[in-house]
């Protein structure tokens, strides 16, 4: 990033937000606080119990240094964070340090060195500047070599050979079709560590920073990706070696330019070649150990191997990547957290990559939408179209609307213009913004999206001081924030007339099924306390149906009725709509059963995505020219076909929640809390909503649950701050490095109190013709989000295994094309990753394992079908945890410690069978127990004496009084209350049946339903990047 372009017309950086006389800072919606009690759920990405947090109001903060950014050979001083004093291109990854912080060279390996064995010729990093400071490397976790090595290629050998078959850690992949089993015998060369030669300074720094390592050439037998204790002769690994984006590293041991491999060590005993498929998951109890994590105890000795049978002695002992020496997603979470969480994030500079989604840190608009509204792909896109086909980096927004902000960070201003209405460009509508230039000493402005030449109207007319900004722009939210409101005018409101307030419209299922759980009576008893205006009604429908024996249910005229009924009241509204099976009564939208799990792995599977009839697609249209959004809560016994029943609250904005055999006594705190949060979220309703964008690219594609009649309008008939639209963009000209790309989108929307409003978000994006400028720039996170949803619209008209060929292929040429045109000339046999992309393989991994994408026995149609739907509009922080989830360790801090425990890797390896976990995805809570807990944890948690009298599957922890089932159940509740969705907790006792089911979340381990490893995987995108660059 140019760290000396021109800043938008925002004020200077350490200069205090202004007040801004005349424009109100309202509750949103216009409504007073008391009607919609304060939601005790953590804001998006704000602060939660637990993290570290930004100091209190009235704390002071030493302010950011004014102005632009100074020059990249700048250094911090000691303590201070260093991420403001570097341009992007500058700007490396590592963990904090109040050493002086120092530019790191090129590409990074990952793992140990080995004995010299070869001279390393210098390496020539051809892009950037001169390096200001000493060259620094990354320290790596010790790794030893143990049996035969491979002959080392010599050193002139260090171009792009022809692909090499590497071998998999883990065997044949029988269910995905993707990965052939490798020769054996026919190992090429092991690329060996280069020795030390010290310290070369290269003739001009690497154009970014990549992370590298060698996974094992193939030869010998493949191993399980399980492993043991350790053997002689091998030693634990160090500390992992991942770092987050955009920080730089201190200084370390290992000079740069230093080759590595992983350990090598003999096998356990292995299937007998007969049997095909995987090889069983070891439990711990064989083979080389991988290194534990700092502070955690090694593997545990758990359930032996079903149905193996003891193979041959193997002879060779094979090549083993360590996966210690891979990088870690904890490590980059907690590096980024520790870099990036302390100072503000200040929006002022054009292109700046945001913090982690799982780093809480304060936002101070400055000119650009807050990364809580808009998070990119990448922030420095390509200037041509040739250059983003080479990369094949998608180019995507996730704009989350109406996000909510935490307490300290201010919502949106409201603007009123009068009726004079909000100042547009006459030629693309595009609204008034910080990147509008005004000339002719203030009475025309060019637009920044189009360059048409506009006259600005007397009463908006002021004078331009000497560098060309009004002298107001400060006063005016406007031209000086990236996210601010317009009231809107009659001229936005459907038929030239304002609207009435919306209604809310409940619809109870009181069939047989719904009666004898429960759930009606339940219901109405809540419903009483969020109404308090119908108690009497509510009192006697679940008296009124107490005998009927009706099970057959109807579906679409209900929804049919309720908006009508918003019609005749001539307002818009939401349908909270409860149902309990498929309908098959005779009635429109009537259903039949078409569960077919033989479809799985065919051409034909595709149709269980899909709805059975048109007429939901019909019905869904019919509500969102109404303004009639439906949230629909499902309580199923059996099939329910939700590919069907949720293309209503699909197309509409609404939400679709499912409770499977639902029980009163188990899910009613799930149910309840859903529902109330449901009712008391923030809703824009009757809105439409355009992304515009300067010259050069365009919006092509959209995601989300919404609606459109033509190519450039997202249309909901509601939309909530959970909510996202995920827009792709193309190049349809090229893009100038100087002026950069600009985003804008406009939403029109109805305010809980019937008022009419535009909310304006703007971002500024760097435009770039280096290749590498794109690859320091990219949000992986971001990417992931895109690229699941994108495979996840997929199924509904391909073939899954063509879905997941496609994702594979692609995050295959876009690390192809970084190791071909960004990275430094190394051997062929290693891997390596841009530094901002380095977890795209594990998190792709696991999209690809998903149950949408690859499912196991366990898996229902409705739930791959509910799964599918729900992705489709979570935001950023959403899919990182549901997945990669989070597993924390609950016994290794101590009692009295009021953080959240740090997370260990998701991978059975990490369990100890003394310790105790938590598990979370955003949607499901376990709590896993190990055998050898200590009795007094178990009698402190439980209230039991044994782990033999643990219930499993326990949803509810006993109410103890003591410091550690405070502080356990203390976590639980914040942990729900940063996500929007109530996670039912189920407790799981190790080597009880339940496991399999807490096992299926620990995404770095092979899965059941044929889903590869970490290790594997990585392999396998290796062996794909090397067959791209042949």
């Amino acid at each position: 990033m140019n760290v000396n372009q021109s800043v938008p017309p925002v004020p200077p950086f350490g200069q205090p937000q202004p007040i801004y006389p005349g424009y109100h800072q309202s509750s949103y919606g216009g409504q007073s606080g008391s009607t919609a009690p304060a939601i005790p759920y953590g804001a998006y990405n704000g602060p939660v119990p637990g993290y570290q947090q930004t100091p209190p109001q009235g704390m002071s903060r030493a302010p950011p240094s004014s102005g632009a950014p100074p020059a990249s050979t700048a250094q911090a001083p000691c303590g201070q964070a260093a991420y403001g004093q570097f341009g992007q291109g500058d700007v490396q990854n590592g963990p904090s340090s109040t050493v002086q912080m120092q530019r790191l060279p090129g590409s990074q390996p990952f793992g140990s060195p080995l004995a010299p064995v070869g001279n390393q010729p210098p390496v020539l990093q051809p892009y950037g500047p001169p390096p200001t400071s000493a060259q620094v490397a990354t320290q790596l976790s010790g790794m030893q070599i143990s049996g035969a090595v491979a002959p080392a290629p010599p050193s002139s050998g260090l171009g792009f050979g022809p692909p090499t078959s590497l071998a998999s850690a883990s065997g044949s992949f029988p269910n995905s079709g993707l990965y052939g089993s490798y020769p054996q015998g026919q190992a090429p060369p092991l690329s060996q560590a280069q020795g030390h030669p010290g310290i070369q300074t290269p003739q001009r720094s690497a154009p970014s920073q990549a992370s590298s390592f060698t996974p094992p050439a193939s030869g010998g037998p493949r191993l399980p990706s399980m492993t043991g204790p350790l053997l002689p002769g091998q030693s634990f690994g160090g500390p992992s070696v991942s770092q987050p984006n955009h920080v730089s590293s201190p200084p370390q041991a290992l000079p740069p330019g230093t080759q590595m491999t992983g350990p090598l060590g003999p096998l356990p005993p292995m299937h007998s070649p007969q049997q095909p498929g995987y090889q069983p998951q070891q439990n711990g109890s064989f083979g080389p150990a991988r290194g534990p994590q700092s502070n955690y105890g090694g593997p545990y000795p758990a359930a032996p191997t079903f149905g193996s049978q003891p193979g041959p002695p193997q002879p060779l002992p094979p090549k083993r990547l360590d996966p210690d020496a891979i990088p870690s997603p904890i490590q980059v979470i907690e590096d980024d957290r520790n870099n990036r969480g302390t100072e503000p994030f200040v929006t002022g500079v054009r292109g700046q990559v945001p913090p982690l989604v799982t780093t809480n840190f304060l936002v101070k608009d400055q000119g650009n939408a807050s990364p809580r509204y808009i998070r990119c792909t990448s922030y420095n896109i390509p200037c041509t179209s040739d250059m983003a086909k080479q990369a094949q980096v998608p180019l995507a927004a996730v704009i989350k609307p109406l996000a909510r902000l935490p307490p300290e960070e201010a919502s949106p201003y409201v603007v009123d213009h009068g009726e004079s209405g909000p100042l547009r460009c006459n030629r693309c509508k595009a609204y008034m913004c910080p990147f509008m230039q005004f000339i002719e000493g203030g009475r025309r402005f060019q637009c920044c999206f189009c360059s048409c030449i506009n006259d600005v109207p007397p009463q908006y007319f002021q004078h331009l001081d000497h560098t060309g900004k009004r002298v107001d722009a400060y006063d005016r939210p406007e031209l000086s924030l990236g996210s601010y409101e317009f009231l809107a005018t009659v001229d936005y409101c459907k038929n030239n007339k304002f609207p009435s307030p919306p209604a809310f419209i409940f619809m109870i299922d009181v069939s047989y099924n719904a009666i004898r759980t429960g759930l009606v009576r339940l219901l109405c008893e809540e419903l009483k306390s969020l109404l308090d205006f119908l108690p009497s009604l509510l009192d006697q429908i679940p008296e009124m149906f107490a005998d009927t024996r009706e099970t057959e249910t109807v579906f679409v005229p209900v929804i049919q009725a309720g908006m009508e009924a918003l019609k005749a009241a001539e307002c818009a509204g939401k349908l909270f709509l409860f149902h309990t099976s498929l309908p098959i009564a005779e009635a429109p939208g009537k259903l039949k059963n078409r569960d077919d799990r033989k479809l799985i792995n065919t051409d034909k599977e595709k149709t269980l995505f899909q709805p059975q009839t048109g007429a939901y697609q019909t019905l869904a249209k019919e509500c969102v020219a109404q303004g009639c959004c439906v949230d629909l809560f499902l309580f199923p016994n059996q099939y329910v076909d939700v590919a069907t029943l949720s293309v209503v609250p699909q197309l509409t904005g609404g939400s679709v929640y499912k409770y499977a055999s639902f029980q009163v006594e188990n899910d009613q705190e799930r149910f309840l809390s859903d529902l109330r949060r449901d009712v008391q979220k923030v809703v824009g309703f009757d809105a439409v909503m355009r992304v515009r964008t300067s010259t050069g690219i365009r919006a092509v594609d959209f995601f989300g649950a919404f609606y459109m009649s033509n190519t450039t309008d997202v249309e909901l008939a509601g939309l909530d701050g959970d909510k996202t639209v995920t827009v792709e963009f193309k190049h349809d000209d090229r893009l100038n490095e100087e002026s950069g790309a600009l985003l804008q989108c406009a939403l029109l929307y109805t305010s809980c109190a019937g008022q009419r409003r535009l909310r304006i978000h703007n971002l500024a994006l760097n435009c770039c013709t280096q290749l590498a400028d794109l690859y320091r720039n990219c949000e992986t996170d971001t990417l992931i989000n895109y690229m699941a949803k994108f495979a996840y619209r997929g199924v509904l008209n391909s073939p899954v295994k063509a879905v997941r060929d496609t994702l594979i292929t692609q995050c295959a040429q876009i690390l192809a094309c970084y190791r071909k045109n960004c990275a430094s000339p190394s051997s062929a046999g290693q891997l390596i990753l841009p530094e901002c992309m380095k977890l795209l393989p594990v998190y792709l991994n696991c999209v690809l394992k998903s149950d949408v994408l690859q499912p196991g026995a366990e898996v229902t149609t409705d739930d791959r079908a509910y799964v599918r739907q729900l992705v489709t509009s979570m935001d950023v922080t959403e899919t990182n945890v549901f997945f990669y989830p989070r597993l924390l360790p609950l016994t290794k801090s101590p009692v009295e410690s009021t953080t959240e425990p740090p997370a260990v890797r998701a991978s059975e390896e990490r369990l100890s069978n003394g310790d105790i976990y938590l598990l979370e995805n955003g949607l499901n809570l376990f709590l896993w127990v190990g055998a050898s807990v200590q009795q007094g944890v178990v009698q402190s948690l439980f209230s039991v004496s044994s782990f033999s009298q643990i219930t499993s599957g326990l949803s509810v922890l006993p109410v103890l009084d003591n410091p550690l089932s405070k502080k356990v159940r203390g976590l639980i509740d914040s942990l729900r209350a940063q996500r929007s969705r109530y996670m039912k907790l189920t407790v799981v006792k190790q080597e009880d049946k339940m496991e399999m089911l807490f096992k299926h979340f620990l995404v770095e381990d092979k899965s059941l339903s044929g889903g590869a490893s970490y290790v594997d995987f990585l392999c396998h995108m290796h062996k794909e990047i090397r067959q791209l660059l042949s």
